[in-house]
């Protein structure tokens, strides 16, 4: 077994419970360095897609395929990340995809009930061998919106997911019974705080009405060994190359490469929730 940042408990809390809460995985000054960055990238400004939530509200989001070498690359690749999502797993991951989450002070959206895998299934993925590490850049509260998952809803399996809007969401007859048994969590976190969860653990986030934004990066992995069936947006496996923890704080050092990352157009490239709708019309 890795030696990541997670302990046999709490490696025991992810499987029960379908998610675990590690307090202060990176320290202040690093989310302050990817909050700096991120706030000054105009390329991830102007790669961010707006998700209208049905409400009037819009989540910006900036996605990227493969890590790269910038202070987002370090987050993605470092091994108190890396060796922490392995031991969950059990085996290699590779880097699936990362993005930012950008909910915006009094502007920032909701996020519908859903799964990860509910779309993840369409990029031909067999299994749900994968995790999502969500990592709080500013502070997490139920004012600015933050992620709420459904404890003990990974067991559910794979719920349909049908396109409502701009937005896929969960079968929401079947949340609506699953909340009637299940407790909802509000994942409250300071900068520097990280939720592991399962890809078929429900999760949604009420919008921003408050005066605070509430940005976070989300890494997501699979199982070196849940190699898609056929190709999507998404990569097939790509081996990860890991560095150490000090690595976050270096790339911040070099001003001119501090994102170094392709984003994705999201827009034009994500068939994951679209093929919902064909599947679904």
């Amino acid at each position: 077994m890795n030696m990541g940042a997670l302990s046999e408990d709490e490696i025991s809390a992810y499987h029960r419970d379908g998610f675990v809460i590690k307090r202060g995985l990176f320290t202040l000054e690093e989310a302050k360095l990817v909050g700096e960055t991120a706030r000054n990238d105009h390329a991830m400004d102007s790669a961010a897609t707006a998700l209208d939530d049905g409400g009037g509200n819009k989540v910006r989001l900036s996605l990227w395929n493969h890590p790269g070498s910038g202070v987002y690359g370090m987050v993605a690749r470092c091994r108190r990340m890396v060796d922490s999502v392995e031991d969950l797993l059990g085996g290699e991951v590779y880097h699936y995809h990362s993005k930012m989450v950008l909910k915006d002070a009094l502007t920032g959206g909701a996020w519908a009930w859903h799964q990860d895998y509910g779309y993840w299934y369409q990029n031909g993925l067999l299994f749900p061998d994968l995790c999502s590490v969500m990592v709080a850049v500013d502070a997490a509260t139920k004012e600015n919106g933050c992620l709420q998952v459904l404890k003990d809803s990974h067991r559910m399996g794979r719920i349909n997911h049908i396109l409502s809007g701009e937005q896929a969401g969960a079968d929401l007859d079947r949340v609506n019974e699953a909340c009637k048994v299940l407790e909802k969590v509000y994942c409250e976190m300071d900068p520097g705080d990280a939720v592991f969860f399962h890809p078929n653990t429900l999760h949604c986030s009420d919008a921003n009405h408050s005066e605070n934004s509430r940005w976070a990066i989300i890494c997501c992995y699979n199982s070196a060994e849940n190699n898609p069936y056929k190709e999507s947006h998404h990569p097939s496996y790509t081996k990860l190359e890991k560095v150490e923890d000090s690595a976050v704080l270096e790339a911040g050092k070099d001003d001119a490469a501090r994102s170094s990352v392709e984003f994705a157009n999201i827009a034009d490239d994500d068939q994951s929730a679209k093929s919902l709708a064909e599947d679904d019309g």
